[in-house]
C-alpha cells in the first residue's frame, strides 16, 4: 500500500475537522452507514479497513470536542435533516468512478458531510436554539458530549416571562378573540395550559392587583361573544407547564364601544287649522224676539200635526175593529141558521 495519498488525505482531514461544530457521532444511522460501508469492502486489505475506521473514529472525537464551541447541542429535527442529506450524498459519492485511493475517497466524503452538517447546525443555533424572544423555555435538545437528550434552559433577557400586551376594541354585541399563542410554545415539553384572568374596567394595573380566574384551557385562544360594556377591562394570559411553572404571560386591554343611543322617532306635524273667532255674537233684541216666535210657531205646528195624525190613526183602527166584529157576528148567525135547517 502506498502511504503517500493516505497521509496527505489524513492531514487534510485533520486540518478541517477542528472548524466543524457538529453532533455527527451521535447519529446512529450515520454510524451504521459508515460501519456497513467499511465491512462491505471485500477488495481492500485489513490495513485499509483499519485506516478507514480510524479516520471515522477520530472524526467522531473531533466532532464532540468542537461541538462544545457552539452550544454543544442539537435538536432532533436538525439532526434528522443533516443525517438524511449526508446519507444521500454519501451513497451518491461512492457510486461515482474515482481513481483516488479508498482512504482519500473517504476523506472527501467526510469533508462534504461536515459541510452539510455544519450548515444545518448553524441554522439551528441562529434560528432554532432558544427561539423565545420572551418568557421561559425548557427546550428538548441532544447533548453532543453525552449523546443524550436533555432540557436546555432558554430564558429571555428582558423582561423575564413578560411577553407584552395588546389593546383591543370591539363594538357592543360583537365578538373578540384573545390569543396569547407564540411560535415557540410548540416546543414546550409536555402538556402546558393557558390560564386566563380578568379585571373589570381596569386600564392601569400591577402584578399585585387581584384578578378573577376566567378559564383554564389547553387552547391558546378564547372567544368572547355578544360583548357588553361591562366586559371591558384587562385580560391576562399565563402559560404554565406540567409542573406549574410560569413560562410566559401577556395581557389584553379590551375596550367595548357601546351601541349608539336610539333617538325617539319624530311625530309628523299636522297642518294648522284656520283660526276661527269663537267669541259670542251679540244679536239685536228684535231679531231675537222674532227668532223665538218663529221657533214657537214651528213647535206648536209640529205638535198639532202629531196630534192630528195620532187621532186619525186611532179612528182608523177603531173602524177596522168594528168591521171585523160585524163580519164575525154575521158569520155566526149564518152558521146557526144552517144548523136549524138541518135539524
Amino acid at each position: 500500500m502506498n502511504p503517500g495519498p493516505f497521509f496527505l488525505g489524513w492531514c487534510f482531514l485533520m486540518s478541517f475537522i477542528p472548524t466543524a461544530r457538529l453532533c455527527l457521532q451521535c447519529d446512529s444511522v450515520i454510524r451504521n452507514m459508515h460501519e456497513d460501508f467499511i465491512s462491505s469492502r471485500t477488495k481492500i486489505t485489513v490495513q485499509q479497513q483499519m485506516d478507514l475506521k480510524n479516520i471515522v473514529d477520530h472524526a467522531y472525537v473531533t466532532y464532540q470536542d468542537t461541538s462544545r464551541e457552539l452550544s454543544g447541542v442539537i435538536d432532533p429535527t436538525t439532526l434528522y435533516r443533516a443525517q438524511t442529506e449526508y446519507q444521500s450524498e454519501f451513497r451518491r459519492h461512492w457510486q461515482k468512478p474515482n481513481t483516488d485511493s479508498i482512504q482519500s475517497h473517504m476523506t472527501k466524503i467526510v469533508e462534504k458531510g461536515k459541510r452539510i452538517l455544519k450548515k444545518h447546525l448553524n441554522i439551528f443555533v441562529e434560528e432554532g436554539l432558544c427561539p423565545n424572544k420572551c418568557g421561559l423555555l425548557f427546550q428538548s435538545v441532544m447533548d453532543c458530549s453525552t449523546c443524550k437528550y436533555t432540557l436546555h434552559t432558554c430564558q429571555s433577557e428582558t423582561p423575564p416571562k413578560d411577553c407584552g400586551g395588546q389593546r383591543l376594541e370591539a363594538g357592543e354585541t360583537e365578538q373578540v378573540v384573545l390569543d396569547c399563542y407564540l411560535p415557540w410554545h410548540s416546543l414546550v415539553v409536555g402538556k402546558a395550559k393557558y390560564y386566563y384572568f380578568w379585571k373589570q374596567g381596569a386600564r392601569n394595573f400591577t402584578v399585585e392587583d387581584r384578578f378573577d380566574v376566567l378559564v383554564v384551557t389547553q387552547d391558546s385562544k378564547i372567544v368572547l361573544n355578544q360583548l357588553s360594556v361591562s366586559e371591558q377591562g384587562v385580560y391576562r394570559c399565563f402559560l404554565l407547564d406540567r409542573h406549574g411553572i410560569t413560562l410566559s404571560h401577556m395581557h389584553f386591554i379590551l375596550t367595548v364601544i357601546p351601541l349608539p343611543s336610539s333617538s325617539p322617532s319624530s311625530i309628523p306635524t299636522l297642518p294648522s287649522l284656520p283660526s276661527v273667532d269663537f267669541r259670542p255674537v251679540r244679536l239685536h233684541r228684535d231679531t231675537l224676539i222674532i227668532t223665538l216666535a218663529v221657533l214657537t210657531v214651528l213647535s206648536l205646528s209640529a205638535s198639532l200635526a202629531i196630534i192630528l195624525h195620532s187621532g186619525i190613526r186611532v179612528r182608523r183602527e177603531t173602524k177596522t175593529r168594528e168591521q171585523h166584529d160585524d163580519q164575525r157576528e154575521n158569520s155566526q148567525e149564518e152558521t146557526s141558521s144552517e144548523d136549524k135547517i138541518h135539524s
